[in-house]
């Protein structure tokens, strides 16, 4: 008989963890709603959709929306100085196609993602995310330039 290990899954504090810790969930957390907005909008050839979450999850619309939702006042304090960690932490990389203050912006819009799942924050993280897909889709974020 074959043991299965179970997986066991520790509480941990968001606030002992980098910006860029943050960021690597972030990313992913964000990418699954993008997604599953685009499988259910009715999108499922994968080039397709490879294509058209780029308007919402590069580096650049990252980048534009953690902007307009610090110009229109739509975070926190607490949301605020998360962004800063994760914009302000070290990195060796960079993505394809864009500054590095550009990335380091969009790390820092990752890292609010992470933070808030780690804290379990699922309603703000929807609230949030449904406020981003809607201001890329209604070219709210086309007066933001970012390269």
């Amino acid at each position: 008989m074959t043991k299965i290990k179970k997986l066991v899954e520790e509480e941990i504090n968001p606030d002992t963890l980098s910006g860029q810790t943050l960021a690597y969930l972030g990313d992913a957390v964000y990418e699954v709603y993008i997604r599953r907005h685009l499988l259910k909008g009715g999108i499922v050839r994968p080039q397709v959709l490879q294509r058209e979450a780029t308007h919402y999850v590069s580096a650049k619309a990252q980048a534009a929306l953690i902007t307009k939702l610090q110009d229109e006042g739509r975070l926190t304090e607490e949301e605020i100085a998360i962004f800063h960690r994760g914009r302000n932490a070290k990195s060796h990389t960079k993505a394809k196609n864009t500054s590095l203050g550009t990335y380091q912006i969009s790390t820092g819009f990752e890292a609010v993602w992470g933070y808030l799942d780690l804290l379990g924050k699922d309603e703000r993280i929807k609230e949030l995310t449904l406020w981003c897909i809607e201001t890329v889709e209604n070219g709210g974020i086309d007066e933001y330039k970012f390269d």
